[in-house]
């Protein structure tokens, strides 16, 4: 019975994984596209690895000055290790969040801030015998702040904090807060 529900949650990560990646070639554009790998650190001792896709639909508004407001989609397959983890040293991790930034419009350095709410889908919500998550689905929020960069702006560095939880559709809900840097790379 274990068997076929790993099983299951598997198939499920890697459906939600490939749904949100497929490319829309009727809304196709230079520089739509991007690859983000990120490396974070919780409580708990939990490291994370984290590669995601990014899709920048080229949606933006409300201009002040040089700054604007733009979203962009990220998909996420991440992977969790703790040497704390006495029931699950390693954890997947497969979501999605849009992320809404405010960007300076110009210049070969543009600084942003940025924040998202998303959700994920834990291949296990047990780290250790004292530390369990409760449900395997998780919301992800997060605040960050980074730079787009380069002769066609085709890079990207940040920070973000992120905090996942259940909003309490199960308890306990103690969350787990990741402190993060990314770099990503749009084609």
């Amino acid at each position: 019975m274990e068997k076929k529900k790993k099983s299951w949650r598997v198939a499920a990560l890697a459906a939600v994984f490939a749904t949100a990646t497929l490319p829309l070639p009727s809304v196709a554009r230079a520089d739509q596209f991007g690859v983000q790998v990120a490396g974070g650190m919780a409580d708990h001792h939990v490291n994370k690895l984290d590669l995601a896709a990014v899709w920048d639909p080229g949606l933006n508004w409300w201009y002040i000055g040089d700054w604007h407001f733009t979203v962009v989609g990220e998909g996420h397959v991440s992977w969790w290790h703790t040497s704390e983890g006495n029931v699950h040293e390693n954890i997947g991790e497969v979501g999605l969040t849009p992320v809404l930034r405010f960007i300076k419009g110009s210049g070969w350095f543009r600084p942003y801030f940025e924040a998202g709410v998303g959700v994920r889908l834990l291949t296990s919500p047990t780290i250790s015998t004292s530390y369990k998550l409760s449900t395997a689905f998780q919301f992800a929020d997060m605040v960050g702040v980074g730079a787009q960069f380069g002769s066609h702006q085709q890079y990207q560095a940040g920070y973000r904090f992120q905090h996942l939880s259940n909003a309490s559709i199960k308890e306990p809900n103690p969350g787990i807060n990741f402190s993060q840097l990314y770099l990503q790379y749009n084609f």
